[in-house]
Parts: C-alpha cells; sequence; structure tokens
C-alpha cells in the first residue's frame, strides 16, 4: 500500500531543508556465511550512502541480500558464523570490527531497527511499557518514573489507543498493527539519527499497511531522523524514499534517485519487479505478470550476470561476464551490459 501524493508533499514541506551531509556509509560490503555445507556469500560488494534526513529503500526478492545488509550495518549477524568485510561508518566513525559493547553505545540510542515480525522481536513474557522503559533506559540517564511518562506519550504518538491501558498490557493482548506501533515507539524511544524498517508491514492488511507507512512518514519529519526501508514491495518504494538500491543475488544492481529511477530503469531486473505489482488498470481476470525461474544458489552463481537465466533481454556476453556497477556521474547506476534504453511507460511512472 502506498502514502497519499499529499500526506507525501505535506512531508516534503515540513522536512528540513536537505542535506548533503553523509550520516551513513556503507563501501563494499561483503558477508559470507560459514555454514556445514560450506561457505555462502550472502552480501557481495554493496555500498551505498545515508544522508541526514534520508530516506533510502533496499528493494528485492527474499534472498535478496536485503535483510542481512540491514543486519550487518546494526551489528546484528552472528560472529561465530558470519564473516563481514569492507566498510560501515557512522558520521565518520567505523562500526565494524567493533565489540558488542562498543555497538551498544550506537545500537538504540543512535541507531535503531524495526523488524517485520514484533512477537518475535518482544519478551512475551513481559508487559509492553516495562520493555520499552527497559530499552530506554540502557540508553538514557532517566529514571525508571521518568522513563514510565516518556514510555506513555511515545505510545500515544504512535497513535496506540488507551496508552495507559496498553502498557500494561502483554504483547499477545495487542493487534499486529499495534504490536508493530509499539515496536516503531522501541526505536524511536532514545531518539535514533537512522532507523531501518525492514520489511515493517509484511504482515500486516492493507489498510493497517497505509496506517503504518503514513505514521513513519509523519514521525520521521518529527525526529528529523534518516530511515532506511528494506521492502519486496516497489510501490511502497516510489512513494515513501528518496532514493532506491535494487539487490539481486546478493549484489547491488541498480541505484538512483527515485524519481530517476522509476522514470528511466536500466536494469530488466528493476523493470521485472515493477511489473510484477498489481495495477489498478488491470483487467481482474488477467493473469499477474511473473518473474519466471528463481535466484541462482549464492554456492553456485553463473559466471555471467546472475539474472541472466531469467531475462528475457539476455545474450552471450551477459552469461559470460559479470556486469559492473555503472555511474555515468548522474547518481543512477546499473549493473547491466545491455541497459533498458527507453523510459519506463507512462503508467509505472514514480507516483510521488
Amino acid at each position: 500500500m502506498v502514502l497519499s501524493s499529499k500526506l507525501r508533499a505535506e512531508s516534503d514541506a515540513l522536512a528540513p531543508p536537505a542535506s548533503s551531509k553523509q550520516l551513513l556509509e556503507v563501501r563494499d560490503l561483503e558477508v559470507t556465511f560459514d555454514l556445514p555445507s560450506g561457505l555462502v556469500p550472502a552480501v557481495q560488494g554493496v555500498s551505498l550512502t545515508v544522508a541526514v534526513g534520508e530516506t533510502v529503500a533496499i528493494v528485492g526478492e527474499s534472498g535478496s541480500g536485503k535483510s542481512v545488509t540491514a543486519r550487518a550495518i546494526m551489528g546484528l549477524l552472528p560472529p561465530k558464523t558470519s564473516r563481514i568485510s569492507g566498510s560501515v561508518r557512522f558520521e565518520g566513525n567505523e562500526l565494524l570490527g567493533l565489540s558488542n559493547k562498543q555497538l551498544r553505545k550506537y545500537r538504540g540510542k543512535d541507531l535503531a531497527i524495526v523488524f517485520q515480525d514484533p512477537m518475535r522481536s518482544l519478551n512475551p513474557t513481559m508487559r509492553v511499557g516495562d520493555q520499552l522503559v527497559e530499552a530506554m533506559r540502557v540508553h538514557l540517564p532517566v529514571s525508571r518514573e521518568e522513563a514510565r511518562g516518556r514510555v506513555t506519550e511515545l505510545l500515544q504518538r504512535v497513535r496506540i489507543p488507551s496508552a495507559k491501558q496498553r502498557f500494561t498490557e502483554y504483547p499477545h493482548q495487542l493487534s499486529g498493527g499495534m504490536r508493530q506501533r509499539v515496536m516503531i515507539a522501541m526505536a524511536l524511544s532514545c531518539g535514533p539519527k537512522l532507523v531501518i524498517a525492514d520489511e515493517p508491514t509484511t504482515a500486516l492488511d492493507v489498510t493497517t499497511q497505509a496506517q503504518i507507512m503514513e505514521l513513519l512518514a509523519e514521525l520521521q519529519v518529527e525526529f528529523k531522523m534518516a530511515i532506511i526501508l528494506i521492502s519486496h514491495d516497489m510501490g511502497l518504494a516510489a512513494s515513501f524514499t528518496d532514493t532506491v538500491a535494487v539487490m539481486y543475488s546478493g549484489r547491488l544492481v541498480e541505484r538512483a534517485p527515485t524519481e530517476e529511477l522509476f522514470g528511466n530503469m536500466r536494469m530488466p531486473y528493476t523493470k521485472a519487479l515493477l511489473e510484477s505489482i498489481p495495477r489498478m488498470d488491470q483487467p481482474s481476470m488477467e493473469p499477474l505478470p511473473v518473474i519466471e525461474g528463481a535466484p541462482p544458489d549464492p554456492r553456485s552463481q553463473p559466471p555471467g550476470c546472475a539474472f541472466s537465466p531469467r531475462c528475457s533481454y539476455a545474450k552471450d556476453h551477459c552469461v559470460e561476464e559479470r556486469p559492473p556497477l555503472t555511474d555515468e556521474g548522474t547518481g543512477h547506476a546499473w549493473a547491466c551490459w545491455y541497459p533498458l534504453s527507453s523510459p519506463v511507460g507512462e503508467g509505472h511512472a514514480a507516483r510521488k
């Protein structure tokens, strides 16, 4: 579900002046899992930046490496089974290589994450309010009573009705939408500068999805924070973000400002993702376009472009050699030997 253009316009009008200051810089990020079955490369050479107040979407199919990238940024991957290299700099400070104790100075206070399944993130044996109070007191020098007051106010700001009552309830007593709002409140409890929202609306109905995204848009302006949105939903990316990074088989295959990407897609995979979205002008009985086949096994990727076995535009060169991520100086980069040359049709233009 996408945001209304009116809300997006209001958010843009209220947002602080655009800043070129980079909040987060990820360079050549590599993540490999050391499993009993062997080494599995999950993220390969990913580079991206997030400016102060910017919203960046990382989109792609399941298994493309989106969530692994997010967890690597947050330092949440298991150290015993994951090998991570590259650079993740937050406000100029390198995060890779820091100990858990050192990372706690950033996590929660400056960096926060909202997971897609609140029931797996919230403690089922603790009251909702107590969990938020505990998270706040880990990072901020506040008394328990002051934290309780702030948490109640936060629950109200994320539009949880009867906030004082919900404070004393357990996660299972709340609806899916309210649990996700609790997770957003927890992420915002210490005033972070960057929030990673990992598929925050996947398990919710369409109406609740819209409410959650509208809430995130409003809170972003209020808290002046940057957001990384992890999603498979291209419509969500078109409506909610400033920049879109498309991942396939662990690599970035296209990256551009949102309006530029949706108006002039160059990577066939990006186009295929967009065409898989149901459209209002599509006849109800017409089959929904799908991307034939499946992503390659990360342990045995083809020597050329990983998308070539599924790409209707592929030629011999695509199968033989992997294309580099190319940026011609416009901020629009793509990894394709034969990029699409014509703009996407009017019906697929970015819905801003």
